[in-house]
């Protein structure tokens, strides 16, 4: 029966899905709470109005989250009998917690003894509720940091600004990632057009703020694009200057990578001392380039820059071939491409500029169209896995996958 913090929770926590089973307004209250603590940015928290068996009929047709949390007005044999077969109704390794309306340490310990992560008792505090769901994440998934994605371009023209833009919206809408686009070009940039806003601050501005460390000042120079993907909304410097400096970017990014899971940086128009700083920091780095001579030519020595300012190692770098077939005659060749530059590209997309400048000066976001979503696709699935997050195509093949039920929640049924 958990009553105080565990400051070993005050981390960003992996993402999760989590599930509460409940008919009481002050839990659901509490539940919607924890929707502004920073820690659960990329945690899904869904809240059912039901119990148990509310939850048992669920789980019978599809696949169960990382933790379920039910609440019950009774504590009784009946009540452990259907947590078992809830648990058998779960997929392998699920968590649980239980609220109850009693505080009695024997039930506490007999619960414990079947293997759910925690008991709580009604009403609940939010400040422990939303300790006692962190630890019980933390304990089955591990503690894990923000990624910062880099966005390149071999040279201008390319398209890396769009394919930036892209990649964040499919991170955020089909991986449901909380996730920040974030560029150092100042009133160069034009993710403003992109995203149909006008920028509310000047980047200089948002640096200050940031080597502040203001988070709330921060906050605001925000731009809300739906519910999971914000945009530092900065513009208005001078454009003949360029007063970023990779120590001034590295304070932001301290800032930002605390609140968000992940981070798409737009290097486009950024300076050659940030790009540096950036491109050897990044978790991922994709560098985009058309498959003609002159770009490729130029991928060729970014590759092996970039390959020197991450220790010598072209793991976690990866060329996108941008724009196939605008000048089919010009082109290389795969097999060519492939041979000069010592690596597969691992992803080609085609020439569309009725997409890309339509979205664009239509200021939509690419996933809210559907060829413009299947762009964003193919560039989430170069960073999914280092992300971690499901889409919304695997979450549905999982889902048929486990359609009956596999495991134990609680690991109740591994002791019998």
């Amino acid at each position: 029966m958990s009553e105080s913090g565990n400051s070993g929770t005050s981390i960003l926590l992996p993402g999760a899905r989590v599930s509460v089973f409940t008919k009481d307004g002050e839990t659901i209250e509490t539940v919607r709470a924890l929707a502004e603590d920073w820690r659960f940015a990329r945690v899904v928290l869904k809240t059912h109005e039901g119990d148990v068996n509310d939850a048992i009929a669920l789980y019978g047709t599809e696949i169960s989250p990382d933790l379920v949390i039910v609440q019950t007005e009774e504590i009784d044999d009946a009540f452990a009998q259907r947590l078992e077969t809830l648990g058998g109704r779960c997929a392998e390794g699920t968590g649980a917690i239980v609220i109850g309306p009693v505080n009695d340490v024997y039930l506490y310990r007999r619960l414990i003894s079947m293997g759910v992560n925690d008991y709580l008792v009604r009403p609940v505090k939010p400040l422990i509720f939303g300790e006692v769901i962190a630890k019980s994440l933390i304990e089955k998934m591990g503690a894990s940091g923000s990624r910062l994605i880099a966005v390149t371009g071999a040279k201008g023209g390319v398209g890396t600004s769009l394919l930036a833009q892209s990649l964040a919206c499919g991170v955020a809408d089909q991986l449901h990632q909380k996730t920040l686009l974030l560029d150092a070009a100042g009133s160069w940039s034009t993710i403003g057009v992109g995203l149909g806003f006008e920028a509310t601050t000047t980047l200089a501005e948002a640096l200050k703020v940031g080597a502040a460390a203001d988070e709330q000042r921060l906050s605001r120079m925000l731009f809300a694009s739906g519910d999971r993907l914000s945009v530092l909304a900065s513009g208005g410097d001078v454009m003949l200057e360029h007063n970023a400096s990779p120590d001034q970017i590295e304070k932001l990014l301290n800032v930002f990578m605390v609140k968000f899971p992940v981070i798409v940086f737009d290097l486009s128009q950024a300076p050659i001392p940030v790009r540096r700083s950036i491109l050897a920091r990044a978790h991922k780095v994709l560098l985009v380039s058309t498959p003609t001579l002159p770009s490729l030519r130029l991928a060729r020595t970014l590759l092996l820059e970039i390959k020197e300012l991450r220790g010598g190692s072209a793991e976690g770098t990866d060329l996108i071939l941008n724009m196939q077939g605008f000048a089919p005659t010009a082109e290389a060749t795969k097999s060519d491409i492939e041979s000069a530059l010592d690596c597969k590209p691992a992803a080609a997309l085609p020439f569309n500029p009725k997409l890309f400048a339509g979205l664009e000066s239509q200021g939509k976001k690419f996933t809210d169209d559907k060829a413009g979503a299947e762009i964003a696709r193919m560039l989430v699935a170069l960073v999914q896995k280092l992300i971690g997050a499901e889409s919304d195509e695997s979450s549905a093949s999982e889902k048929h996958k486990h359609a009956s039920g596999m495991g134990g929640l609680f690991n109740i049924l591994k002791s019998k």
